[in-house]
């Protein structure tokens, strides 16, 4: 059947008043702050004000190593928080809010897809209540006060040379990624070498997204490290004092955003950290006032369970205190075909016909990949469940084949086909979901606090990616004995590397083995609390395609936006 596009669904969907999808969470009304009529930030008193209330199963929602295009985590995520309903239970889904940059792109939005959306999807994809702004304002103001630190002399003692803050800006411009500052006369300023991320890739916008409250957000700012002494000391957003107006500049931002599915479930929309080299998960905050909003929460980590998952597990529910009881990973036939070897599936082209052929051997082939992120959900003792996320270019015998696959690893399965079927679509999924969750909980960090960093990182390396080791460049030796001497030894690890391979090599698919992790680089973000490791280019600020999304978004004079995906 012909689906409609994402924003003619989401245009002609029927709004719940928010008071009423407040009600739903038997969330205070007076813990809500509008913002117009379709969005509202919920008040903090709110986590303290519904602590006492039953807790609702967490479960989180990963994928197998995704394609260019994605597997449809998020919409599997909607979907799934929609099912709960049809099947007499309470969802409520706790999600990211999504970058300009790739909105603008190629990716578009985040809303979800099909029938399993988050609306507005206009308001949710651009600007929402400011909290990407915020982020931007606050990074930049820690930029420019550390300019103006350096300009006024330097009493910190920063070496200009060892200066690792840059700038911000929520666009693709690749124009931006490198630049000289403090060009021109001796009043402009001291000229260095810096350059520009994307919003989502700020440290900031992991402060936010890994704070428990606003206390701890004003420490983990001021613990945010703009670079060393040519001793080596690590000089803090604190030691040059810009913390307390990030805070100020942050305040409100900290406050997650309430919005709504096409079937009316509360959707907490907030943060939005990058995937590669932060944790990639939404918000604590959000997650403490939804846990006790309903009978499953349901929430989303970026990418595949071995970036997303690993992260949600091993850096988020280290600083929520939050355990998982139960984990959705996300299958498509085309995903698993393309882990074959046999297609090359690239953004913005069609499919290569032979994908769509039915081939359940190369289904099977690829599903080496789906078997190891099976595994590394019991790595961290979480009960998985495969959701088969249907295409209507599949064939039941690749579904089948799919089946196979995750019952031999002991999993339970479920076909879903919520993006033309909404909830009712997922309802064998949430079934499948709720008997995972209720079994016993094991769940188990992969490392502890104390074990070195070259441990932490060995052990992600080995048991999720599959490495025989890790091979280290000096500069990496360097920055990690640098960090272990300031203190920083006790942080986790986000590993940074590419998205399109369970290894650090995007050319290896499925679940390659006999291969070493290179790491070439290491940085610190102290502030959000975790080291990150780069294997690989790790681009920070994305570039535009040849036929970018925003040559095509428009709005008619009656206000009406066109051209969202």
């Amino acid at each position: 059947m012909s689906i409609p596009s994402d924003l003619d669904i989401a245009q002609a969907a029927t709004l719940k008043p928010l008071d009423d999808v407040a009600r739903q969470m038997d969330l205070p009304l007076e813990m809500l702050e509008m913002h117009g009529h379709d969005v509202a930030k919920i008040e903090l008193d709110a986590i303290e004000a519904m602590a006492d209330r039953p807790r609702a199963k967490y479960v989180v929602v990963t994928a197998i190593t995704p394609t260019p295009l994605g597997e449809g985590k998020t919409t599997t995520t909607v979907g799934l928080g929609q099912a709960f309903s049809h099947i007499g239970k309470r969802g409520v889904v706790a999600i990211r809010q999504p970058s300009m940059g790739p909105t603008f792109g190629i990716k578009g939005g985040a809303a979800g897809g099909g029938y399993s959306q988050v609306v507005p999807m206009e308001k949710f994809n651009l600007h929402l209540t400011g909290d990407f702004h915020a982020v931007t304002s606050a990074h930049n103001m820690l930029s420019a006060v550390l300019d103006n630190h350096l300009y006024q002399g330097n009493a910190a003692g920063l070496d200009p040379y060892r200066v690792t803050w840059r700038r911000v800006l929520d666009v693709n411009d690749r124009a931006l990624r490198n630049v000289v500052t403090g060009l021109g006369g001796r009043m402009d300023g001291v000229p260095r070498e810096s350059g520009f991320d994307i919003t989502s890739a700020s440290e900031v916008m992991a402060v936010l997204a890994l704070s428990n409250d606003l206390a701890e957000l004003r420490a983990r700012l001021g613990r945010i490290v703009v670079g060393y002494t040519p001793d080596g000391d690590a000089v803090t957003a604190e030691d040059i004092h810009a913390a307390g107006s990030m805070a100020a500049l942050m305040r409100d931002a900290l406050k997650p955003n309430l919005m709504q599915t096409l079937e009316n479930t509360p959707v907490l929309v907030h943060a939005g950290p990058f995937g590669n080299i932060a944790h990639g998960n939404s918000s604590i905050v959000a997650d403490r006032i939804g846990i006790h909003g309903g009978d499953y929460l349901v929430t989303e980590a970026g990418f595949g369970a071995d970036m997303g998952a690993e992260r949600f597990f091993n850096i988020k529910c280290r600083a929520s205190g939050m355990t998982p009881d139960a984990a959705v990973v996300v299958a498509t036939v085309r995903a698993l075909k393309a882990h074959s070897g046999n297609h090359k599936i690239v953004a913005g082209k069609d499919l290569p016909p032979a994908l769509l052929e039915e081939n359940p051997e190369e289904v099977q082939v690829g599903g080496a990949n789906l078997r190891k992120q099976i595994e590394n959900m019991r790595l961290h003792g979480v009960s998985p469940v495969v959701c088969i996320n249907a295409f209507p270019t599949d064939h039941p015998s690749e579904h089948e084949a799919i089946r196979e696959i995750a019952e031999s690893m002991g999993a339970r399965v479920a076909v879903s086909t919520h993006f033309a079927d909404g909830g009712r679509g997922a309802a064998e999924l949430a079934e499948a979901v709720a008997e995972a969750a209720n079994e016993e909980s094991h769940f188990q960090l992969l490392y502890p606090d104390d074990a070195s960093l070259r441990e932490k990182i060995e052990t992600v390396a080995t048991k999720v990616y599959g490495a025989d080791g890790v091979d280290y460049a000096p500069a990496a030796n360097t920055s990690i004995d640098l960090y272990e001497r300031n203190g920083f030894g006790n942080l986790p690890v986000c590993i940074a590397k590419t998205h399109l391979s369970i290894s650090s090599d995007p050319k290896l698919l499925g679940a390659p083995t006999g291969w070493r992790m290179p790491v070439r680089e290491v940085r610190a973000s102290v502030g959000a609390g975790f080291i990150y490791p780069i294997c690989g280019d790790m681009r920070t600020m994305p570039g535009l395609g040849k036929n970018p999304a925003a040559h095509h978004i428009d709005v008619k004079p009656d206000g009406t936006i066109v051209g969202l995906f």
